[in-house]
Order: structure tokens, then sequence, then C-alpha cells
């Protein structure tokens, strides 16, 4: 391959990058980012940005960067593949590439008259509104939202956390997890709404909720989820099904097109953590240089949280039969274990609320029997 382009210049495009020198491509590699900003971490920007703490978190140094040989094609848009070797660019230009790296990530879900944090953009102006604002709502009692709902406690706003679903995380960490995760919001201070739906938010940031009740704010954000970024793909050779379709080496119908990161559909599952955008990204372009699927990728499903100066961290899959195996639920301090259905002794996942040194210890061991 002479030319190899990647489509996305976050976290997953910038491993991809990396991982393509390392496995010795020499030839020209062009980094295509819809966003201004050089690879930037996204993590911190519903923790320490909004708090003031930090500014945006390089994810390479620029010497590393230029070690990368690579053509940065910043601010511009992929609108197209008009070939299996051809890429349409919003700037009216096109780029031909022997090899493809879709990264592309994903798009947030929004409501009208709120705002939504997936960018470095996004949360400047989060920033500055709650600079201003005394009450905050938080549409959605994820990751996201439990976050951001966390950082405006610190900041010393009033903040209230709708979520649909009648306890929080419970499609990740199942029912009673996820209730221990939702206490933490009363734990410090702010309101958590369950069960009901959003109606709409005025424009003055007032929330109507699906039973009549209202609820005032200064500023609203939605944390509802994601959808792939992949309406550019429409109408083009690539698979597009809730993502882009691979299999599970990142290799999709076509070649020499591979994805990695949040856009991936792997056998039907999504896999939208940090740590699944960098295991990818090392499988899929080693598998685009073979020119074929030489190495395949089992997503572990680790992802951590920092809420109200708690860490949580998650790995594998959440299940009925869930134990407790170390400190306690009610002091927010714990290590739980799921087990399997068939055979109970067998961990299949593992949740921890600040006791990283023994989920460690537990994930390696997850890790060696899986």
């Amino acid at each position: 391959m002479r030319t190899i382009a990647i489509i996305g210049a976050s976290l997953a495009g910038l491993r991809s990058a990396q991982a393509l020198r390392q496995q010795g491509f020499d030839g020209r590699l062009v980094v295509i980012g819809d966003e201004i900003h050089l690879p930037y971490d996204r993590p911190p920007l519903s923790k320490d940005f909004l708090l003031g703490k930090v500014e945006m978190v390089p994810l390479a140094d620029q010497e590393d960067l230029d070690a990368l040989d690579a053509e940065w094609r910043l601010g511009t848009q992929a609108t197209g593949l008009l070939s299996t070797q051809e890429i349409a660019l919003s700037d009216g230009s096109t780029i031909e590439a022997d090899g493809v790296v879709i990264a592309t990530g994903g798009i947030p879900r929004t409501i009208s008259n709120t705002h939504v944090l997936r960018t470095l953009d996004d949360a400047v102006k989060l920033r500055d509104a709650l600079a201003g604002a005394q009450h905050l709502g938080v549409i959605g009692a994820g990751f996201i939202g439990a976050e951001i709902a966390s950082s405006a406690r610190a900041l010393g706003k009033e903040v209230t956390v709708v979520e649909a679903l009648p306890t929080p995380l419970t499609r990740v960490l199942g029912a009673e997890m996820g209730a221990a995760c939702g206490q933490l919001h009363g734990d410090h201070g702010s309101t958590l709404i369950t069960g009901i739906n959003v109606d709409s938010v005025n424009v003055d940031g007032v929330i109507n909720l699906a039973d009549g009740r209202k609820v005032d704010a200064d500023v609203v954000v939605a944390g509802i989820g994601t959808r792939p970024a992949t309406d550019w793909l429409a109408g083009g050779p690539v698979e597009v099904a809730n993502g882009v379709v691979c299999d599970a080496g990142g290799v999709t119908n076509v070649k020499n097109i591979v994805a990695v990161g949040d856009v991936v559909n792997c056998a039907g599952h999504r896999a939208e953590h940090w740590t699944s955008a960098t295991e990818q990204a090392q499988v899929a372009t080693r598998n685009l240089l073979a020119g074929e699927t030489v190495a395949t990728h089992t997503n572990g499903g680790y992802v951590w949280s920092d809420q109200y100066g708690v860490r949580i961290q998650f790995i594998g899959r959440a299940t009925d039969d869930v134990r407790v195996e170390d400190g306690s639920i009610e002091d927010r301090k714990f290590v739980a274990t799921y087990r399997d259905g068939e055979n109970e002794e067998d961990v299949v996942g593992i949740v921890a609320m600040s006791n990283a040194r023994l989920f460690t210890r537990l994930r390696r061991n997850l890790k060696q029997a899986g």
C-alpha cells in the first residue's frame, strides 16, 4: 500500500496511525478530522475540564505527532466514499487511498434547547453556560450524565438528573449495581428522578416531563447516548447497519477498508469504550496491511467513570447473579462479581467502587480465564 487514509482524528484515528507506523507502514498517511483540533483526550471534558482544572489534554505531544509523518486534514469532513479507494471531502477535494481506516466515532443524540458533551467545543460551551447558572438539569443518568452532574455539584450548582429507566445504568451494570451508582446522586445533594421520559425542554431551560411535572433549570444538558457517525457512507460500498459492519478483526465487506472505535458494529455489538478503541486499532491496522483477517479482537468491555469522588470500574458482562466480594455498597467502597447463569462459579464480570487494587487483581484473573 502506498497511501492509507484515516477518517477520524480522535483517539481511534490517532491510535490507528501510530499502529500503522509501528507495524512498518512507511507510505503516505493522511488523517482527516472534522474538528480543527489535533487529537485530544475526551474523558476529562466531563470532569476536570468543566471544573477548570485542565484545558485540552493532548493524546500525543508534538514530537510524537511529527514522528508519524502524517498529513493532517483538520476541520474537514469526509462526505462520501466515491469508490473503494476514493474519498470525497467537504472542501470539494478528493483523496485516493489504497487502504482506508474508518474512525468517525459517534454523534450525540440531541434534544432541542439542550447542550451535549462530546467534543472540546461542546465542553467549552457547557463550561461557559455553567459559569452563570445556578441550577443544571441533566437528562440521562448514564456515565456521561452522572459525570457532568458530579462536576456541577463540585462547582456548587443545584442539580436535577432525569432518567427514563427505573434505575440508572441497568443496561450496563444490572439493577442492583445500577441502583448503587444512582444513590451517589442523593449522597451528594443532587436530585435524581427516575422512570419518566422527557417530553420537551423550553428555551428558558424548563424540562417538561411526560407526567406533567416541570423541572426548572438554567442550563440543560442531554446525555442520552450517541449514534454511529455513518451518514457520509450512505450509498457507498461499505455495509452499514447501526455502525460500520465488521468482522472480529475490524475488516468491513471491502477488504481494503477497516473500522475502529465507536463506529464499529461487530456481530451486532458496538463497544463504545476508550480502551476498545485503542485495542481495536492494533488489530484492524494489522489486518489492513495483511489484506485479510489475520487477527481478531475480543472486547473486554472495560469502562470506568469518576463520579462525586468515587471511581466506578466495570469489565465483562452483567448478570442477575451478582455477589459483593469485598466491602459494602452502603460504604460506597466494594468489589462485586457477576456469575455465569449456567456455571455459578464462573466469573464473567466485575464491578468496583473505590477499590481499584482488588478490581485490578480480579480483572487479571478474569482475563486469564477468558
